[in-house]
């Protein structure tokens, strides 16, 4: 193919009066008209002097116009840079002059703040609002719907995506087309969609979640997208009855239980709910099955690799764990201090490696070193285990561990055991600098249904499972964890938060 991922997600549906895009206000934009507006804005590019190769940063509101910016960067050989809308002019700034982007393309709003970011990094600027106005769209708009797409090869470079930063400065992954198109090809397969399929779209679309699973996958098979600005509970379940798929975060199932009308009968004609981007309570899981008949299918991916993992389509979808290796990657567990291989059922960090691995970070060639091994494998920073029948677990980050008085302490073994315990909703597990022992465990709970869960009870529970060395040193209440955008609970901010809790 002259351009294999223009030409197998977009290209191929060209003249297709097929649904692709079902809009809010009841309108459907189809295959067709989407990729003549997609050309219009690979014109727009070229016109605005980007070569292949150049990289496009925008932060914008979700729209059928930034998607089809997405679709045109891969039509012209652009490199893609899709920005969390939260992102200040600070981080934006960083980004920008990191990646070296040619454009930027922000919410009108955000112009005159952003101009001057763009300015002292040398890109230029221009506006898509989310109704799909702005000064991008209105250039691209008496453009010809017709455009010569750019020869590509395989492994050159399709999207960057930064890394959400925790420690340090963000790191842009590069990715290739291969590495995209490889992974959606995969899931449509292991998945089992086809053009018959509708998917309910309510993820972000500045993230590999919504953008590299749920869209390049739907596409990929042909189907076609509800496509909802947000997660709205009300609009969730008006729209289900019509589709066929969901893929969301944990928060999205649980808002949709705390519903009477979210009911078996508003599922019976969905075939498939997929969970990511952050751990699912296994008491979700239960209660997800017992409400609907049907169960969530867990996965495990990341920035740097897409999908790595997932419980089977037609199999036991097994809660508290995120399935076999997919096809063609392969997975193992590691001794993070040497990197052999542990035998299985022992805890260690997961490396994989597959057409889906990243190709390193962007002008970091020192940290690409660190994580990505000369044999192709990547060192996730994850940690987790393989058990007898084969089942991957993800057991917390490398940076959660917790080392109190040269012990080893892994949270998720703590936090299974508080999540049990009456009244408690959720609960994070986290090691903070202790006098004597370096570090210590604290326990963070968040009550259920405004219960207030008995301290001392599970302090006394945690007594008599747990060897004394994993005991949390102190049990504080939260009204909610912090999150980040797509839901995965911040342990760095309550590190910081709970610092100075025994060494003053």
């Amino acid at each position: 193919m002259a351009n294999p991922l223009y030409d197998t997600l977009f290209g191929r549906h060209a003249g297709r009066d097929t649904p692709f895009l079902h809009l809010p206000d009841g309108s459907t934009l189809t295959h067709d008209a989407f990729l003549r507006m997609t050309a219009r804005f690979a014109h727009r590019l070229t016109g605005l002097g980007l070569a292949p190769g150049d990289r496009l940063a925008l932060q914008v509101e979700k729209s059928p116009e930034a998607l089809a910016v997405y679709a045109a960067c891969a039509q012209a050989g652009v490199v893609f840079l899709p920005l969390n809308t939260g992102y200040t002019g600070d981080e934006i700034a960083y980004f920008v002059e990191n990646s070296g982007a040619r454009l930027l393309i922000c919410d009108g709003a955000r112009e005159e703040a952003l101009a001057p970011v763009a300015a002292k990094c040398g890109a230029q600027i221009g506006t898509l609002n989310a109704d799909g106005s702005g000064s991008f769209s209105r250039g691209a708009a008496d453009l010809s719907e017709e455009f010569a797409t750019v020869t590509r090869e395989a492994d050159d470079l399709a999207a960057f995506l930064y890394t959400s930063g925790t420690t340090g400065r963000s790191k842009g992954a590069m990715l290739t087309q291969r590495n995209l198109l490889s992974n959606a090809e995969t899931l449509a397969d292991y998945w089992q969609f086809t053009d018959a399929d509708t998917l309910l779209h309510a993820l972000p679309i500045f993230h590999t979640h919504g953008l590299f699973v749920a869209t390049n996958v739907t596409l990929v098979a042909g189907g076609a997208l509800i496509f909802m600005p947000k997660f709205e509970l009300d609009r969730m379940i008006a729209e289900m009855p019509r589709a066929t798929a969901l893929m969301g975060v944990p928060t999205f199932y649980t808002r949709l239980l705390s519903d009477d009308r979210f009911t078996a009968d508003l599922t019976r004609h969905m075939r498939l709910f997929v969970s990511g981007s952050a751990p699912l309570l296994a008491e979700t899981h239960v209660a997800f099955e017992e409400r609907t008949g049907h169960k969530i299918l867990e996965r495990y991916g990341m920035t740097e690799t897409n999908m790595n993992t997932s419980n089977p389509y037609d199999g036991e979808r097994r809660a508290g764990t995120v399935g076999f290796p997919l096809p063609g990657v392969e997975l193992k567990i590691t001794d993070p201090a040497s990197g052999d291989a542990l035998p299985q059922g022992e805890i260690g960090q997961i490396e994989v490696r597959g057409p889906n691995v990243f190709k390193g970070y962007w002008q970091m060639p020192e940290k690409t070193a660190e994580e990505l091994r000369e044999d192709g494998f990547f060192i996730t920073g994850d940690l987790g285990l393989i058990d007898a029948d084969g089942y991957v677990s993800i057991v917390g980050r490398n940076k959660d561990l917790i080392i109190s008085g040269g012990y080893n302490i892994y949270p998720k073994e703590i936090e299974v055991l508080l999540d049990d315990q009456p009244g408690v909703l959720e609960s994070a597990v986290i090691g903070v600098p202790h006098p004597d022992f370096g570090e210590t465990v604290v326990g963070v709970l968040v009550p259920k249904d405004g219960e207030g869960p008995d301290v001392d009870a599970i302090s006394e529970r945690i007594t008599a499972t747990l060897a004394r060395y994993k005991h949390p040193r102190k049990i504080v209440v939260l009204d909610e964890l912090p999150r980040n955008t797509m839901g995965k609970v911040q342990k760095n901010v309550l590190r910081d938060r709970f610092a100075d809790l025994f060494t003053g």
